[in-house]
């Protein structure tokens, strides 16, 4: 494969346990992990290929052995699908007719000269190489005013990916209904971001745990989909103590507070003997604050590149 080559997303009704993958099926970095006509052996290698497995929009296939690593395709679908720790996530660039976005996603505008302004808007469709429609940008209740040219980066965050790219505003519309017409953009780029990555952060928290109940104040440093870790200036309960933590995010730009169940997984002493390094692990957390937090990781770790 080249970097020139659009990788499109596996569907699930694209592939089945025992059959053979009609095609080459590659990684995001584009490394082939099966080659064709290879039959999917059980569910987890079905699992594994539609959360990291890929087609090139090329007529080329690997169907000839001599293409084919020295590594078994096995293996390297394998180690594909248990990353390093340190592997937080996986950036490709992809040209959006490789993109499935449905009617109704939300968008998240940024200025691209003021990270300050956020607007969130809606996608009501798409002229191929012309424009992206999307709903107006509403400020307390009204349409805000943009001006022709005005720059923005975007920002979606559909199941485990998400995706930016940068587009200018071609002309706000007003009726019968107010929308805005971005440019079209030559291509997006899209991070997946793993079920254990951890952003990082510093956030202030209230930690509530053990019987009897004690409180502290703490200073998380990352967060993850299935919990954190922070400072606390004291030992605070103890191993496997449950509990509730609260704490607030900006997710695209809206204040979220979120009060999660937790678990005190570990505490231990940090290079600084007044300072304790407690690790949190949420359980039984409600859909509505799951969509929170998997927006504000996937926002904190596409913003890092």
């Amino acid at each position: 494969m080249t970097e020139l080559d659009a990788l499109i997303p596996i569907k699930k009704n694209e592939i089945n346990v025992g059959k053979a993958v009609p095609k080459s099926i590659f990684d995001a970095w584009g490394n082939l992990l099966l080659v064709s006509g290879t039959v999917i052996k059980d569910q987890q290698q079905f699992e594994n290929l539609i959360e990291n497995g890929y087609y090139s929009d090329r007529a080329l296939d690997y169907s000839d052995a001599k293409s084919l690593p020295t590594v078994a395709a096995a293996t390297i679908t394998a180690s594909a699908a248990k990353p390093t720790p340190e592997q937080n996530k996986e950036t490709i660039m992809l040209d959006l007719d490789s993109v499935h976005w449905f009617v109704g996603e939300t968008f998240y505008l940024q200025v691209h000269d003021n990270a300050s302004i956020r607007y969130t808007v809606k996608l009501i469709g798409f002229v191929k190489n012309k424009s992206i429609l999307v709903s107006a940008p509403m400020v307390d209740g009204k349409v805000a005013l943009i001006r022709d040219g005005q720059t923005f980066i975007v920002r979606t965050f559909p199941g485990k990916k998400a995706y930016a790219f940068t587009a200018s505003a071609l002309k706000s519309v007003f009726s019968p209904h107010p929308y805005l017409h971005l440019t079209y953009p030559k291509v997006v780029r899209c991070t997946t971001i793993r079920q254990g990555s951890r952003a990082t952060v510093k956030i202030i928290a209230s930690v509530t745990v053990g019987i009897p109940e004690q409180t502290a104040a703490a200073t998380l440093n990352d967060l993850s989909m299935g919990g954190a870790s922070g400072i606390i200036k004291r030992p605070l309960g103890q191993k496997n103590d449950t509990g509730v933590i609260k704490f607030k995010v900006n997710a695209a730009g809206s204040d979220e507070f979120l009060t999660l169940s937790i678990i005190l997984r570990s505490i231990a002493p940090t290079e600084n003997a007044d300072e304790y390094r407690h690790g949190f692990e949420f359980v039984d957390v409600p859909t509505q604050s799951k969509l929170i937090l998997s927006a504000f990781v996937h926002q904190t770790l596409a913003d890092v590149d």
